[in-house]
């Protein structure tokens, strides 16, 4: 389940919650970009922030092999990585669907490519830098195209909340009201890493040419 519709459903998940770390209080338009073409295929498209929920969703579709770059803040046993800006960064080759959802708890965000059978994923290399202005978000950051028999799936994931379609495109505008810190927490970088935001997120689908707006209050 990607971390939006964990959000919608009131799942308050540690990756869910990472989405929302770098926000302060204020309005945050087209966030969390999706778009959905099915053709022969089917093909979706995204924003940096579907990095990880795009790779999971590969990985769990089937087998395929995995290469580029997965960023973690901990060394992830087997693998040989470089540190860069706090991180740990892994360059990998031909790692396979069961390898990736055994680390996934560890990585902070994979950038990878993948090519299975009916599947195939690209995510850009590099991580977009911080501050971006909504007009100049990347919504091709992350793409996949996967065969037909697998939209239900992706459906459910990406677009649980729209009927059965050819075409379609969502965005998030971000309202934050509040940071909720944690109690009892005196460490700086652990009180901004472990600190909630609240709102409303206003979920804004366009299906084939309609358009409709969704509220939902939350706390991650």
């Amino acid at each position: 389940m990607n971390f939006m519709k964990k959000v919608f459903m009131g799942k308050s998940e540690e990756d869910a919650h990472r989405q929302f770390v770098r926000f302060g209080k204020g309005e945050y338009n087209r966030r969390a970009l999706l778009g959905l073409w099915r053709t022969k295929n089917v093909k979706i498209k995204g924003s940096f922030e579907y990095a990880n929920d795009f790779t999971l969703f590969v990985a769990n579709l089937g087998e395929a092999n995995f290469y580029g770059a997965i960023w973690s803040r901990q060394d992830i046993p087997g693998l040989s990585g470089k540190k860069k800006e706090g991180k740990i960064i892994y360059e990998v080759k031909d790692m396979p669907s069961s390898q990736i959802k055994k680390i996934a708890p560890q990585v902070y965000c994979f950038l990878l490519n993948a090519d299975g059978n009916g599947l195939k994923l690209r995510i850009k290399a590099k991580l977009p830098k911080p501050g971006k202005s909504e007009g100049k978000i990347d919504d091709k950051f992350c793409q996949m195209e996967i065969d037909e028999k697998y939209f239900g799936q992706a459906r459910e994931d990406f677009f649980w909340d729209l009927p059965d379609c050819k075409k379609a495109s969502v965005e998030h505008r971000l309202i934050i009201t509040g940071i909720v810190m944690p109690k009892g927490e005196t460490d700086y970088a652990k009180i901004r890493e472990m600190a909630k935001r609240k709102g409303k997120i206003i979920r804004t689908t366009n299906v084939d040419g309609k358009e409709v707006k969704t509220e939902k209050d939350f706390e991650v």
